[in-house]
């Protein structure tokens, strides 16, 4: 009783983090249960239930506070499902590490320009033009469902992280637009775990305490995303990808444990950093603007 009980905290700080940057459900979740001991394969099944209602919440939460472009999904999620169905195939038979040092050194290297990115308006404020192609978004939905299957998560990050590096839509739509599309992520992925393992490889338990705390944080997640600044949530989101690709890069190279902790702590120092000088420019541009707005008048 008291593991499902943490399990719901974990899942309702999962889905806080995920519903508001754009992911870390499933990286957080994955990680806590394998470290339990639980088969890597149980464990993305588990999740993938449990993530089938929690996006459903997530999503329509972003919906009705004008986070979605419905284009974008419409696009992004038939093959992301596709992706996660054959990639909970792939997770049963297949090891999952072969791939993961060079996405996660993709993924750092993305995380790095998207931060630059928003570093780099000083006190403009950031501008989203164009939209996203098909043969952009078709890619990004095969490889960040197939990847989220086989690992436990990874939609967010491949999904978020390219969608913000295009320049093509604001923070907010990005993360609301990831996570409305997750939804058929997460039932493609479930239906190829239930094929693959049947109802005797999922975990009820698991899925029903991560699927409550999930259901819980979700529209305050999206509430949120509505009210954070783009130049916040941009480096915010950007230095999350960072945090969640360093371990899996410093450990490939074969890094010791205390330099992938030590690498994590400057880091976090320094997103930290960089989030609070986000904020304080942000509040200049906002007082330049009333000052703007009264001499107008």
């Amino acid at each position: 009783m008291r593991n499902l009980v943490i399990l719901g905290f974990v899942g309702l700080v999962a889905q806080l983090v995920d519903g508001s940057l754009g992911m870390g459900f499933g990286v957080t979740s994955s990680t806590l249960l394998i470290a339990a001991g639980i088969a890597p394969a149980m464990a993305s099944a588990s999740i993938h239930f449990a993530e089938v209602g929690t996006t459903l919440i997530s999503g329509f939460s972003h919906h009705k506070l004008g986070n979605v472009d419905w284009r974008t999904v419409g696009i992004l999620a038939v093959p992301g499902g596709i992706g996660a169905f054959f990639g909970a195939h792939f997770l049963v038979s297949l090891p999952a590490d072969v791939a993961k040092p060079w996405v996660g050194g993709l993924l750092f290297c993305l995380g790095v320009y998207v931060i630059w990115r928003f570093l780099v308006l000083g006190g403009r404020r950031p501008e989203f033009k164009g939209r996203l192609s098909a043969r952009f978004l078709v890619p990004v939905g095969l490889v960040g469902g197939t990847l989220d299957a086989i690992g436990g998560g990874g939609w967010g990050p491949v999904g978020t992280t390219s969608l913000l590096s295009s320049g093509r839509l604001s923070p907010r739509m990005v993360v609301g637009s990831v996570s409305a599309s997750e939804f058929v992520v997460a039932a493609g992925g479930s239906l190829g775990f239930l094929m693959a393992l049947g109802s005797a490889g999922i975990n009820i338990g698991f899925v029903a305490a991560l699927l409550a705390g999930g259901i819980i944080a979700a529209p305050l997640a999206a509430w949120l995303v509505k009210h954070l600044p783009a130049r916040v949530l941009g480096v915010a989101a950007g230095g999350l990808i960072l945090l969640t690709n360093s371990k899996t890069v410093l450990e490939s190279l074969g890094a010791p444990t205390a330099t992938v902790a030590l690498t994590a702590l400057v880091l976090a120092v320094v997103w930290v950093v960089l989030i609070a000088w986000a904020v304080r420019q942000e509040r200049r541009t906002r007082a330049l603007d009333r000052e703007l707005a009264a001499l107008a008048v």
